[in-house]
């Protein structure tokens, strides 16, 4: 397989996205902060898990997150696991590499990457992330982990999950990820906003694509 290369974009359009973006995960401007609250609560359900395995539920930055896609799982599904495919409908993402070939199954290997602008403590960068697959079921779920590096930035690893179930009237889908790592976890509060606005992200930009041309 060979890197995915998203189409041009104008150096406005990459600016606005670049400044909606941090860290290893493509950032939304979605209109609010992310709250404590939304992260994590003390009531907080039991986390996501992919034949049997979930986030890293000791981590201090963790968060969870859904939406409803009124769409066939099978898109949905196609849209989330051919990764070289992403820079498509992800503008943030800007290259994806399969490390193995066939289709997206355990132990699958992708590196990515993603810009992330500066904050109080770190530049600008641009950080590249590789994922290995650990837990993956046809249409149900997928569980997937890695180190995020760059420039000044780096996350030591962070444990992703999704889950999708159909529903009336369509898929809904469920994201939970955390973060681990000392330079993230000297401000809890930052990443873990950043890391909701991400997960927030992604979600809005599966369900606009999926959702188009249903």
């Amino acid at each position: 397989m060979t890197d995915t290369q998203p189409a041009p974009k104008t150096r406005h359009r990459t600016a606005a996205r670049a400044a909606v973006l941090a860290l290893p995960l493509a950032i939304g401007l979605l209109g609010g902060a992310v709250t404590p609250a939304q992260a994590a609560t003390a009531a907080a359900p039991a986390p996501l898990s992919c034949q049997g395995k979930t986030i890293d539920t000791k981590a201090p930055i963790h968060y969870r997150t859904e939406t409803m896609i009124k769409a066939p799982l099978s898109k949905i599904w196609r849209l989330q696991t051919d990764v070289e495919r992403w820079p498509s409908w992800q503008e943030p993402v800007l290259t994806t590499k399969r490390l193995d070939w066939g289709p997206l199954r355990k132990n699958s290997r992708f590196r990515w990457t993603t810009p992330a602008p500066p904050t109080a403590t770190t530049p600008a960068t641009t950080l590249s992330i590789t994922s290995t697959v650990h837990q993956i079921q046809r249409g149900k779920c997928i569980r997937w982990s890695g180190p995020a590096v760059g420039e000044g930035l780096s996350i030591d690893n962070g444990i992703h999950v999704w889950n999708f179930t159909e529903v009336k009237g369509g898929v809904l889908v469920r994201t939970e990820e955390n973060w681990s790592g000392a330079q993230v976890e000297a401000d809890v509060p930052t990443a873990t906003k950043f890391l909701g606005w991400g997960l927030e992200a992604w979600l809005k930009d599966l369900k606009a694509t999926a959702e188009s041309h249903c």
